[in-house]
């Protein structure tokens, strides 16, 4: 193997050193009120609070599920009665809707229709999106409402503000 300048890496190196694979994704969206719809029928619906739009990521291991709810659920995007941001879901007794979102791993680069190579594939990524639930529930938020894994759902939701928030874990 040739010597390198300091600083420099060979092929292989640099493309270990360029991969990340994507964190969590969420989309939240500060709501009066947002329901799921299968089929017809209303699945699920909350009043104020927040609806989260939830992508698990290929590689996650399920270490990012209760810091992840924690940080949302202590998060100052409530406003107070100067309209400032001040309270949190926890503070105003808020409910929560959350619903699995593949498509947040949409990787748009290439040609016209979007992949999902970056979203954990079923059923372990069913399994994580449960286990946030019940994260949720733990914290003592209530009602946590869900949409349905794998199912073709309509959501409704009147958006609060409008607020919404992108996180990565």
């Amino acid at each position: 193997m040739g010597h390198r300048p300091h600083g420099q890496s060979g092929p292989d190196e640099s493309a270990a050193l360029c991969y990340a694979a994507p964190p969590m994704r969420i989309c939240l969206q500060r709501v009066s009120e947002a329901s799921v719809t299968i089929a017809g029928e209303r699945t699920a619906s909350i009043g104020r609070g927040l609806l989260l739009l939830v992508g698990i990521a290929q590689d996650d291991d399920g270490s990012q599920l209760q810091p992840m709810a924690e940080k949302i659920a202590q998060m100052r995007i409530f406003p107070d009665e100067r309209g400032r941001f001040h309270h949190s879901l926890i503070d105003i007794g808020g409910a929560v809707l959350l619903v699995p979102q593949f498509t947040l791993f949409a990787d748009t680069t290439k040609g016209r229709r979007p992949d999902f190579f970056g979203a954990m594939k079923p059923p372990r990524a069913a399994e994580l999106f449960t286990e946030f639930a019940a994260v949720w529930a733990a914290l003592g938020i209530s009602p946590v409402a869900t949409g349905v894994f794998g199912a073709e759902m309509q959501v409704g939701l009147v958006n609060d503000g409008p607020v919404t928030i992108w996180l990565e874990s």
